[in-house]
C-alpha cells in the first residue's frame, strides 16, 4: 500500500479535540515566548548592567535558534518519531525556561533563550501539521480558525502577561510560568497524541550533516553580525568583516548542497513558483515589522513616557482586539472579497498604523496608543492569512510540508534580522536628529537664550554663583534634546515600517488569484 494511500486511510482513534490540547497548549506557550521578555527587557538590561542594544540578543538568540532547528524537524520526526520527538521540544524548551529565570549574566540568558528556541522551533511546524491531519471536512476549518487564533494573539498577549508578572513578581517570573504548563502538555501529549505510520520511528534515517553544519554557518555569524555590528561601527570593524564573510560563504554552500544533494534538508524546487517566492518575501518583510514593532514600542513607553512594565504591555493589547475584529469580519465575510483584496487592504492597515505610531510625541493619552495598534491588529490578520495562502495556492499537495517548512525557516529569519537591525536605526535615527536639533543650542537662537536665562535663574540658589547655575541650565537643556532626539529617533523608526508596508502593496498583483 503506497504512502500516499496510508496517509489519506489513516485517522487518529483519540478525538481529534483532545489531541489538539496539548498542541495548542505547546503552540500557544512558543509563540507567547516570542514577546513576553520585550516589555522586561529594561529589567534585564539593568539587571545585568547591559545596554539596552545587548538585551535585544535576549529576543534575537530565541527566534535565531528556532529558525535552525526548522529544517531539521523530518529527520528528528522519523528518527524519534513524532510523538516522542514532540514530547522532547516540549522537555527542553520546559528546561531552557527554568535556566533562563536563573540566570546570572546576560551570556547565560543569551544561551538559555537560544536552547529555548532549539525546543521550541520545532513545536509550531509539527503542530499546524498535527492539526490538519487530526480532522477533516469543515471540522477541520474549525481547528485551524483556533489554531490561527493562537498564533496570532499570543505574541500579542505576551507583552501584557509580561508586563503584570514583571511589575507584580519580577521578571524571571516569566520563565518559570513555563514550567509547569511544560509538564502539563507533556503529559496530555503523552496521553492523547498518535503518530501516524508515515511519521513513526523509523530505521535508516539519513541526515544531511554537510547541509545543517552549512545552516549553522550562514546564520549563527549572520545573527552575530546583526547584533553587535552597530556597537562595532560596522564594516570598519576587521571582525565584523570576516563574520560576515563566513555568514555569506555559509549561505552559498548551503543552497549548493540543497540542490546538489540527495537528501536534502529543504528542497528548493519550489522557488520556482513566482507565486511562493513573491508571497514569501511579502511574509518575510511583515514578520519582520511585527516582531521589530513589538520589541521597540514598549521600550519607548517605558523609557520616553515613564510607564511601567505592565501599562507598556497593556498599551499594545489593542493589537490583539484588532486582530480578533479582522477575524470576525474575516469569517463573516466569507468569500464575498478576493484574498488580494483582503492582503491590499491589510497592508494599507499595516501602513497607516505604523504611520501614526511615527506622530507619537511625549504629549499623548493612552488612546493615541491605543488606536494605531488597533488598525495593526486588523491588517496583521487582513494581510498575513491571505497572503500565506496565496503564496501557497499554486504549489502540489506533495510539496506542500517542504513549502511550508521553508517558508516558516525565512520567516523566522526575517522576525530575528528585523529584530535586530531594529535597534541599530533606534541608535543611528537617534544621531542623525541630535545633529540636527543641537544647532538650536547656540546663543544665537533668541528662543535658547531666554530658556537659559530663565533656568539659570531658577538654579541660582542651588548652585551658587552664576556660572555653575548656567553650567546646570545647559546640562538641563541638552539632556532635553537628547531625550527629543531619541523620540524622533522612535518615531522616524515607525515611519520607515509604515513605508515598507505601503511598497508591498504593488506586489500583491503579482500573485496569482484563487483558483476557480
Amino acid at each position: 500500500m503506497s504512502a500516499e494511500l496510508i496517509q489519506e486511510e489513516w485517522k487518529p482513534k483519540t478525538n481529534p479535540w483532545l489531541i489538539i490540547l496539548p498542541v495548542m497548549l505547546a503552540t500557544f506557550m512558543y509563540a507567547l515566548d516570542e514577546t513576553v521578555a520585550n516589555v522586561a527587557l529594561p529589567h534585564i538590561a539593568g539587571s545585568y548592567s547591559v545596554s539596552s542594544q545587548e538585551s535585544i540578543w535576549v529576543l534575537t538568540s530565541y527566534l535565531m535558534a528556532s529558525s535552525i532547528v526548522i529544517p531539521m524537524i523530518d529527520f528528528f520526526c522519523k528518527f524519534f518519531g513524532r510523538k516522542n520527538f514532540f514530547m522532547l521540544g516540549v522537555f527542553i524548551f520546559t528546561i531552557a525556561s527554568f535556566i533562563c529565570g536563573v540566570s546570572n549574566s546576560i551570556g547565560m540568558i543569551v544561551i538559555a533563550r537560544a536552547l529555548q528556541g532549539i525546543g521550541g522551533g520545532c513545536l509550531m511546524p509539527m503542530a499546524q501539521a498535527i492539526t490538519l491531519e487530526s480532522f477533516t471536512g469543515e471540522a477541520r476549518n474549525k481547528a485551524m480558525a483556533v489554531f490561527g487564533l493562537v498564533v496570532i494573539v499570543a505574541p500579542i498577549f505576551g507583552p501584557v502577561l509580561g508586563g503584570y508578572i514583571t511589575e507584580n513578581w519580577s521578571w524571571p517570573y516569566i520563565f518559570f510560568i513555563n514550567i509547569p504548563v511544560g509538564f502539563i502538555c507533556i503529559t496530555l501529549a503523552k496521553m492523547f497524541l498518535e503518530d501516524p505510520p508515515y511519521v513513526q520511528k523509523q530505521n535508516n534515517i539519513h541526515l544531511d550533516k554537510w547541509g545543517f553544519l552549512w545552516l549553522c554557518v550562514w546564520l549563527v555569524p549572520l545573527q552575530i553580525v546583526f547584533d553587535k555590528g552597530n556597537d562595532a561601527d560596522w564594516f570598519n570593524a576587521t571582525w565584523i568583516c570576516w563574520l560576515t564573510a563566513i555568514a555569506v560563504s555559509g549561505a552559498v554552500l548551503f543552497f549548493y548542497t540543497q540542490v546538489k544533494g540527495k537528501n536534502p534538508l529543504v528542497k528548493l524546487d519550489v522557488l520556482k513558483d513566482t507565486n511562493y517566492v513573491f508571497g514569501t518575501v511579502m511574509l518575510i518583510l511583515i514578520n519582520a515589522v511585527l516582531l521589530a514593532s513589538l520589541a521597540i514600542l514598549p521600550q519607548m513607553l517605558q523609557y520616553m513616557l515613564g510607564y511601567d512594565s505592565f501599562l507598556s504591555g497593556l498599551a499594545i493589547m489593542p493589537r490583539g482586539l484588532g486582530c480578533l475584529t479582522a477575524l470576525l469580519i474575516f469569517g463573516g465575510l466569507g468569500g464575498k472579497l478576493s484574498y488580494r483584496t483582503y492582503g491590499v487592504i491589510g497592508l494599507t492597515c499595516l501602513g497607516i498604523g505604523g504611520w501614526m505610531l511615527g506622530l507619537l510625541n511625549l504629549e499623548i493619552n493612552p488612546m493615541n496608543i491605543a488606536i494605531p495598534n488597533y488598525i495593526f491588529g486588523l491588517g496583521l490578520v487582513f494581510s498575513f492569512m491571505p497572503i500565506t495562502t496565496l503564496s501557497c495556492i499554486t504549489i502540489r499537495n506533495d510539496q506542500m510540508t517542504n513549502a511550508s517548512g521553508l517558508q516558516n525557516l525565512l520567516k523566522t529569519i526575517g522576525g530575528a534580522i528585523g529584530t535586530s537591525l531594529v535597534a541599530t536605526m533606534i541608535s543611528r535615527f537617534s544621531q542623525v536628529h541630535q545633529h540636527g536639533l543641537v544647532k538650536n543650542l547656540s546663543i544665537s537662537n533668541p528662543v535658547f537664550m531666554d530658556k537659559l536665562n530663565t533656568l539659570s535663574g531658577t538654579f541660582i540658589h542651588q548652585a551658587g554663583d552664576m556660572m555653575n547655575s548656567t553650567y546646570m541650565a545647559g546640562k538641563m537643556l541638552y539632556n532635553q534634546l537628547i531625550q527629543q532626539s531619541t523620540l524622533c529617533a522612535y518615531m522616524t523608526t515607525f515611519k520607515v515600517f509604515s513605508i515598507a508596508c505601503f511598497i508591498l502593496i504593488p506586489f500583491m498583483f503579482l500573485l496569482k488569484g484563487e483558483k476557480k
